[in-house]
């Protein structure tokens, strides 16, 4: 029978091809901006949910600070670029900006609203970058969740302008190897770029990934279209312009800022065992319980191999995950596992303050070791490197409807083992997604102080008050209170 001129081959499986089975695990396109709000809803939601009320209305740490002193004495166009700890705070202090114009007793909770918005918006943006790598929808969605049920950000990074700086670092890759389809995406992806780096100093690490922005889309198209399919590749090249200026400019101006400010923190020195046991013991410990001295007393009364076997395990994943992934895939893998590897050790060689002295730890010690804010970001970019394994082993195991391949077992041992690195990921998450202890647990709340000052402003409006926070206090103007009566 004669087939009719221009229709491609009918596959053995009787379908022509396999676009519409890919179609069918990935969703039809519409349904991409729905997710994505799905996921931004979602994300506000959990993220103000597991914090608790009473960490919800208490001010941490330089959001009733510096970030909050500065904005009252120099306004926005004052202090948006101003350097603070050697770099500059974009978006935290855009948040307290925000607050500001706020009634001042709703400071706190305007805050932690604030922050848990920044959040869902880094999860959301991560849904919708990371398609080229995880094109299941499902499995990135759970990507897209990494920021949100990390179980040690409750503890002190979320909820606050302070540690907001420290989810810059779980978008940046994603930003930086994206290629855009449209001059419109572009546009967008620079703004988020620019405001990233402008918040986040350790975002240079990821600037080599701007070399897989500028790579052409791929086609396999018929011979015919060669000459079109070229031309878009090289207008998808430039379109990868914005974000790499965007990227260079904010990275310069952290740089730069880094050089030429003074750092109040002493430099740490930590050993090389303080940097290895020290990552096993928080950054991955804390993956599995974000409260980490129950890890610790466990390694006091069994040994190292509590920590050991599991970072091998890890260790396997990510490997096999790179060596079946491909190129672009393999770039983000190694890009999350090493930029995890770098913060870590950036913040103990940066803070004399983050070296535990993990290395030389008795068992008195390990019992009583508490969870690090540093880790917490080391862990998100471990667990983003953990989800990104366990998709591509997923996916590079399991055959597209119609296929065949040779070496089944092997594919349907690495779908399995993919499988349940996810479920072993979604089993954690949820075992600590309730709200627990943290730095703001136990208050002080700032909204009762400020409505109990009240009284003493109607008295002398020229008084500044002294508003308790977590750990120190904030002066506020009683003309601020007095202006929302």
């Amino acid at each position: 029978m004669e087939r009719r001129a221009g229709r491609p081959p009918t596959p053995p499986s009787g379908r022509r091809s396999s676009g519409r089975s890919v179609r069918r695990a990935t969703g039809p396109r519409w349904s991409e901006p729905v997710l994505a709000l799905v996921v931004l809803v979602g994300a506000v939601a959990t993220t103000w949910w597991r914090l608790g009320p009473v960490s919800r209305g208490t001010v941490w740490a330089e959001d009733g600070g510096v970030f909050l002193r500065e904005r009252l004495a120099s306004g926005v166009d004052g202090t948006l670029l101003r350097p603070y700890a050697g770099y500059l705070h974009l978006v935290p202090r855009l948040v307290v900006d925000v607050a500001v114009h706020r009634p001042v007793a709703q400071y706190a909770l305007t805050v932690t609203a604030a922050c848990c918005v920044v959040v869902a918006v880094v999860a959301s943006a991560v849904f919708l970058l990371s398609g080229d790598v995880v094109p299941r929808r499902s499995l990135r969605l759970l990507l897209a969740a990494v920021p949100v049920v990390l179980p040690m950000a409750p503890v002190e990074i979320a909820g606050n302008a302070a540690n907001l700086h420290w989810y810059a670092l779980v978008l940046v890759p994603w930003l930086f190897a994206y290629r855009v389809r449209s001059w419109s995406a572009a546009a967008v992806v620079a703004v988020l770029a620019l405001a990233a780096t402008l918040t986040e100093l350790q975002s240079v690490v990821f600037l080599p990934l701007l070399v897989l922005a500028w790579q052409p889309l791929a086609s396999t198209g018929p011979g015919r279209h060669v000459r079109r399919v070229r031309s878009i590749g090289a207008a998808a090249r430039l379109r990868a312009l914005p974000v790499t200026v965007a990227a260079v400019v904010g990275c310069t101006a952290q740089v730069v800022t880094a050089l030429t400010t003074e750092r109040p923190s002493e430099r740490g020195h930590p050993s090389p065992a303080d940097v290895v046991a020290g990552y096993l013991l928080q950054p991955l410990a804390g993956l599995w319980d974000r409260r980490v001295a129950p890890v610790g007393r466990a390694v006091a009364d069994h040994g190292g191999w509590v920590l050991v076997v599991p970072a091998l395990a890890v260790l396997v994943v990510l490997v096999l995950a790179f060596l079946v992934a491909p190129w672009r895939a393999r770039a983000l893998l190694v890009a999350f596992a090493g930029g995890s590897v770098a913060v870590w050790t950036g913040a103990l060689l940066a803070n004399l303050s983050a070296n535990g002295r993990w290395g030389t730890l008795d068992a008195a010690g390990l019992a009583a070791v508490g969870p690090s804010r540093y880790a917490a970001a080391a862990g998100m970019l471990l667990l983003s490197a953990l989800v990104v394994a366990g998709a591509l082993l997923v996916e590079r195991g399991t055959a597209r409807s119609g296929e065949t391949r040779p070496g089944g077992a092997v594919h349907v041992s690495r779908s399995a083992l993919g499988r349940c690195v996810v479920a072993l990921v979604v089993t954690t998450s949820v075992t600590n997604a309730a709200p627990g202890a943290s730095t703001r647990s136990d208050g002080p709340a700032w909204a009762p102080q400020v409505r109990d000052a009240e009284p003493a402003c109607r008295a002398d409006p020229t008084r500044v008050l002294e508003v308790r926070t977590a750990p120190w206090s904030a002066q506020v103007p009683c003309a601020l209170v007095l202006r929302d009566r």
